[in-house]
């Protein structure tokens, strides 16, 4: 059989409940030379004899342990054929052009590794989940137009800095230059570390506002736990010290004292993503979280100072161009902090 065009991996950890509707959405797509990989981490839900029964067409890898979103995104790109591997969530769902939009989008773009689609709220669908992702001085990465009313605002634009990894495609000899998701990460900001990756070694990224999706927002995990306060703050850490300038990386800590105040505050008057988490939790267990997540990254520096060597051997863009990126793509504290 030909190789397909496009590989479509999607990591499931007990998410039966979203697999079927998702799957489904696949079965209708106008573009049909693709492929579809279900990585499954070790559910107890029956998700497995789900695929099996209703979806033979698909590709089933069963993990014998929870990988996280990184190593089961990579069990199934070493088993995906595609030139191209787009990555989805369990819990989204694809419009039916969205493969189509995605493949015209790669024709004659040589230099382009990378391309976000347009992830819209799955319940209210004229709102924006991202357009790609934007980046915080610390490392700390955020959707794009988060929470906007979809009017068009970002339709004309052809640049994004990298795609959200909910729906994201990548060219498969990106990856093999670039390397596959880390695995450290487990989940949470590993598409920032392969995004910058990308654009480290010269790789650029396009938004395709017709490739659209429909996401329920933190459904696979808790939108305001512990474990993912906790993963979202270390691997920002991790995404510093891998992936910025030497000076970026000496001057993060004034810009995320600055987030943390700004964090505080939107606690202590419930907005926000931190008002939440103190809502349902409580402001010492965000004080913890944050500590154990310096120390969790404080003992896997050398691991990562030894990754960052490695990277010097693919850069292809200078730290003038890397201020250039972040100057474009990035984003206030107060917009971290204040929105959900």
């Amino acid at each position: 059989m030909p190789s397909p065009l496009i590989s479509v991996i999607i990591v499931n950890w007990n998410g039966r409940q979203h697999l079927e509707e998702c799957l489904n959405s696949l079965r209708t797509q106008t573009f049909k030379d693709f492929e579809i990989i279900v990585v499954d981490n070790a559910s107890q839900d029956g998700s497995v004899a789900l695929v099996k029964e209703q979806f033979p067409e698909v590709k089933l890898v069963v993990l014998q342990q929870n990988q996280g979103f990184a190593g089961g995104n990579n069990a199934g790109i070493v088993r995906a054929s595609g030139t191209y591997i787009a990555c989805l969530n369990n819990d989204a769902t694809a419009d039916a052009a969205w493969l189509s939009a995605l493949a015209k989008a790669t024709q004659g773009q040589a230099d382009v590794g990378m391309w976000a689609s347009k992830i819209l709220n799955y319940d209210n669908r004229t709102v924006i989940d991202n357009v790609g992702l934007l980046l915080y001085p610390d490392g700390l990465a955020r959707g794009k137009g988060r929470l906007e009313q979809d009017t068009g605002q970002f339709d004309g634009l052809r640049e994004a800095l990298f795609p959200s990894g909910c729906a994201g495609l990548y060219r498969r000899s990106m990856l093999d230059e670039t390397g596959l998701f880390d695995e450290v990460f487990f989940a949470y900001a590993d598409d920032v570390d392969l995004g910058l990756r990308g654009r480290l070694a010269g790789w650029t990224c396009v938004f395709v506002p017709a490739a659209i999706v429909y996401h329920k927002y933190s459904s696979s995990s808790s939108a305001y736990s512990p474990l993912k306060a906790f993963l979202v703050e270390r691997n920002r850490i991790l995404v510093l010290v891998k992936c910025f300038p030497v000076m970026r990386i000496l001057i993060s800590p004034y810009f995320t004292l600055k987030r943390l105040l700004v964090q505080m505050y939107s606690a202590l008057f419930k907005r926000g993503a931190s008002g939440k988490f103190i809502e349902e939790h409580s402001l010492a267990r965000a004080a913890v979280v944050l500590v154990k997540a310096w120390l969790s990254a404080l003992s896997l520096a050398p691991a990562i100072i030894s990754q960052r060597r490695d990277l010097r051997r693919n850069r292809r863009i200078d730290n003038a161009e890397f201020t250039r990126l972040l100057s474009q793509f990035g984003i206030s504290a107060s917009e971290l902090a204040l929105k959900d």
